[in-house]
């Protein structure tokens, strides 16, 4: 096939078996998402995932729920649909189709149907009100763009990447340790981040101070970009914060960070570091130190490693009896590695955020769960995009003994994860949780009629 007949929307992109010399070219394009939608996007999924048992078979479920939530399609030349609602399975997969939608955005479960939000509003009461919604947390690498220098902007590579390895571990594990949730949704954002989607029930019901107080529980940056010293620790640190150094930030800033990114193999880089130590006297003698170049070595990474054990010997020795600059060391790592979160859409429940299972326009890749168990093996540079799918679709190497297709192609793999590892245990805490309330509802009847 060639880049124009796939631009056209030729048929051969449609095939159902396996047809010899069919090419699909690299790229986006409207005819591409098509065929993904058509074939292989898990529409029962979402629905299932976003129902949150609320799926009729159950007296005590709302059956206008998902009819509640908001969807956003993003069309071509920008074209931007809010506030689209659907009362079942079938009429958000058959819009999906239609539209054909570049990007998918979710919102929040508003009081009434969004679709109609306008007929409320001619009421004169104010009754449209988002009032469920995910815990979301958003993690963008271009927030790192001071502290690497591999890329920047947009890009990402395998050097930089394992920043957002690092947030994942540190979130993942204060959400389920500190704040005991166990429904956590961890999401390639198809370029150059992860997203996060805390989807248990006390989550999803959260006010938005209840949700800024628990953004505020991971802010520890508290500069602006022009600030040399973004990360300040006046006392002691608190729990959660020395559970994050010690198991995680400090072994991959020394392990990882500090020789992937040369942190000190120039005078511009480790001047940078050297202006978060307060203290003169210290910096001075680091810097003579390093400008002397008395060690010499043709390896980069040595002297990265070398200089960094230099200013830990000399912030951390006897003669340095002021705690604040002992703090210096671990207030440098954070600076580095800890979580910079979008704050802003983590606390108010109005705030969209990208489907899962979206391609990305401008890389092509799809948006994947990651599993935050095994993170470190996960590697943006081998996403599946759409058009190996599609290849993948056409060619026949896959099994056809399938009830899905896209069990034929490297998207099954995320699929399956999506649907063992988060939705099933997530469906069955909502089943649980409703038969619970169910009866409970029915106990407090039968307890006023006896009185």
């Amino acid at each position: 096939m060639t880049k124009e007949e796939a631009e056209n929307g030729s048929d051969d992109m449609l095939i159902d078996g396996p047809k010899q010399g069919n090419v699909i070219p690299d790229g986006f394009n409207p005819n591409y998402l098509k065929v993904y939608y058509g074939r292989l996007f898990p529409h029962a999924d979402i629905f299932k995932w976003m129902s949150y048992g609320n799926d009729g078979r159950h007296p005590a479920c709302d059956k206008s729920y998902f009819g509640r939530r908001e969807f956003s399609f993003t069309l071509d030349n920008d074209i931007y649909l809010r506030f689209q609602s659907f009362n079942s399975e079938s009429a958000l997969e058959n819009s999906i189709k239609e539209k054909c939608p570049s990007k998918i955005d979710i919102g929040p479960v508003y009081s009434v149907d969004p679709a109609k939000r306008h007929a409320y509003a001619q009421g004169g009461d104010n009754v449209f009100a988002p009032v469920e919604r995910e815990l979301i947390f958003d993690i963008d690498i271009t927030d790192y763009d001071d502290v690497r220098y591999c890329c920047s902007g947009a890009d990402v590579c395998l050097e930089c990447w394992p920043l957002m390895t690092v947030a994942i571990k540190v979130i993942d594990t204060a959400l389920r340790d500190d704040f005991g949730f166990d429904h956590i949704l961890w999401v390639y954002s198809g370029r150059r981040g992860v997203h996060c989607w805390v989807c248990d029930g006390k989550a999803r019901r959260l006010t938005n101070e209840q949700r800024g107080a628990i953004a505020d529980y991971f802010r520890v940056y508290k500069g602006n970009e022009n600030s040399n010293k973004k990360v300040s620790f006046p006392g002691p640190l608190h729990p959660f914060l020395v559970r994050s150094f010690t198991e995680v930030l400090r072994e991959f800033f020394e392990e990882k960070l500090l020789l992937s990114q040369n942190l000190f193999s120039t005078e511009e880089r480790y001047e940078k570091i050297l202006s978060m130590i307060p203290d003169e006297s210290a910096t001075s003698e680091l810097r003579g130190k390093w400008q002397e170049n008395r060690r010499s070595s043709n390896s980069k990474e040595d002297t990265n490693v070398f200089r960094w054990e230099q200013l830990k010997n000399t912030l951390q020795s006897g003669k340095q009896k002021v705690q604040g600059l002992r703090r210096c060391v671990e207030e440098i790592v954070f600076t580095f590695t800890y979580p910079r979160l979008d704050m802003e859409v983590s606390k108010h429940r109005n705030h969209l955020l990208k489907a899962p299972f979206c391609v990305h326009p401008k890389t092509g890749r799809v948006c994947i769960p990651i599993d935050p168990k095994d993170c470190e093996e996960f590697d943006p540079t081998t996403v599946p995009t759409l058009s190996e799918l599609l290849r993948e679709l056409n060619t026949g190497d896959y099994r056809m003994d399938v009830d899905n297709e896209w069990e034929k192609t490297s998207l099954g793999k995320s699929i399956r994860f999506f649907r063992s590892s988060f939705l099933q245990p997530l469906l069955k805490s909502c089943k649980e949780e409703m038969e619970s309330g169910y009866k409970a509802k029915i106990q407090q009847t039968k307890n006023s009629l006896s009185w």
